[in-house]
């Protein structure tokens, strides 16, 4: 098995982990029922997104973020800030957004179809691989018809690469004649992403976040097919590692994290087993029917939770694709957060703006902004600021909101922040206010 060469090795990670047989585990732990707010608190301390930080982030950081979450989305709409940035963002602070490239570049993350198009640790890998090895199962992501149809432009493609290394998309003219559009890729790009679904092709690096794709054995030459680990192991392994990073589950949460393929009686059996075995406990939730779920190396934190010892007090702003509201169904059960994203909607039925961003405060998600940041004037403009019905307006909460917008203003290099409308409208001019009178950042008239 291949192992980060620059991880020390007391401390190096195999591509999958074998797991021992033990011995029948005693009747697992019966945990104490939880509030809805002591549910919230263990998601999000289990997300990395409970307590503010108390030291600046390093790189290192930014690879233990992503193991935390498991997996960290990439979207391409660029108005804030690309979403894999801001999702870091959300639990680092301010830290340098070449990190995520150079663990892309060293080998301690690669991509792949996860939750969607995912940075995953390269440990994972093994994980995936049988995605890689089925890819015609894989819905869009993968054309069977491009591939029987296009055999030999895929093969030559694929021999560019293996003559001249790794290749962008815009390292081929297009031959079509059409123009191109995010629906119209050209045939050539066509090529490269069924050759990345099959594993065939790896992202060696990111530049000005443009993909260089490369040979998988150039990119992860450790890898060969004996260290793929069994499909059961794989399914094992997913479930567990979504309960982890959910910090509890409901059953019909659990397979959207990494995207399993599972009926609900195979789920259910599964549950019972790792129940059975004490990998996962059992709990209630106050108001729920069902049962939920939690990783039995969160047990502390879970009876914490329940004892109200886990204190949220992070405010800062998400993003859409942030794993505590990409599932839209959980957000609204677990925090009452109603979110659509409006950005494929016609602006004439936007309700909040083209690309909100939900406010996570203390605990709760409060409201949502749709911001757009200028980077060449300094200016970051807030279109939108709409609180959630319910949400009472207090000093508290206007500085807590302030000194998150701030902190995101300041690390696009925008220190003048406008204000175009809030709903309500007093805690628009009080958080203009908050903003003008908090340091380097003011409001101008908009």
């Amino acid at each position: 098995m291949r192992y980060l060469p620059e991880m020390p090795a007391d401390e190096a990670r195999p591509f999958f982990e074998e797991e021992p047989t033990l011995p029948t585990p005693p009747a697992a732990p019966i945990l104490p029922s939880l509030s809805l707010a002591a549910a919230r608190t263990l998601h999000l301390a289990a997300q990395g997104l409970l307590q503010a930080r108390r030291r600046k982030a390093v790189k290192a950081d930014v690879l233990a973020a992503v193991r935390q979450m498991g997996v960290l989305q990439i979207d391409t709409i660029h108005v804030v800030a690309r979403s894999p940035y801001l999702v870091l963002w959300s639990r680092l602070g301010d830290y340098p957004q070449p990190w995520l490239e150079q663990l892309l570049a060293e080998g301690a993350l690669f991509e792949y179809w996860a939750h969607e198009a995912c940075f995953v640790p390269i440990e994972d890998y093994g994980l995936y691989r049988h995605r890689m090895l089925d890819p015609a199962a894989m819905g869009w992501k993968y054309s069977t018809k491009w591939m029987a149809e296009q055999g030999e432009a895929v093969a030559a493609v694929l021999e560019h690469i293996r003559a001249n290394g790794a290749a962008r998309s815009a390292d081929f003219e297009r031959t079509d004649g059409q123009a191109g559009g995010w629906w119209s890729w050209k045939p050539e790009k066509r090529s490269l992403e069924v050759l990345f679904t099959s594993g065939v092709l790896m992202i060696a690096k990111r530049h000005n976040f443009q993909r260089y794709y490369d040979l998988a054995e150039r990119v992860l030459p450790g890898w060969h097919d004996g260290l793929l680990p069994p499909e059961a192991q794989v399914r094992r392994q997913l479930l567990l590692a979504s309960v982890k990073a959910l910090g509890l589950a409901r059953a019909g949460w659990i397979s959207d994290y990494f995207r399993t393929k599972q009926s609900r009686a195979s789920l259910a059996h599964d549950l019972q087993t790792l129940v059975d075995e004490g990998a996962l406990l059992r709990c209630t939730v106050a108001g729920w029917d069902d049962a939920v779920y939690v990783h039995a190396e969160h047990e502390a934190l879970a009876r914490s939770a329940a004892a109200g010892k886990l204190a949220p007090t992070l405010t800062t702003i998400l993003s859409p694709f942030d794993p505590v509201v990409w599932d839209r169904r959980r957000a609204l059960e677990l925090f009452g957060f109603d979110y659509r994203l409006e950005c494929y909607t016609p602006a004439e039925k936007r309700r909040y703006g083209y690309f909100t961003l939900p406010i996570l405060r203390r605990g709760a998600l409060v409201g949502r902004l749709d911001a757009k940041a200028h980077r060449a004037q300094g200016r970051f403009e807030i279109k939108s600021l709409a609180l959630e019905d319910g949400v009472r307006l207090s000093s508290r909460l206007v500085q807590d909101v302030a000194g998150a917008v701030q902190r995101l203003a300041l690390w696009h290099g925008c220190p003048h922040i406008d204000i175009v409308q809030a709903q309500p409208a007093p805690f628009g001019q009080q958080l203009a206010e908050a903003l003008h009178d908090g340091g380097p950042g003011e409001r101008r008239a908009a």
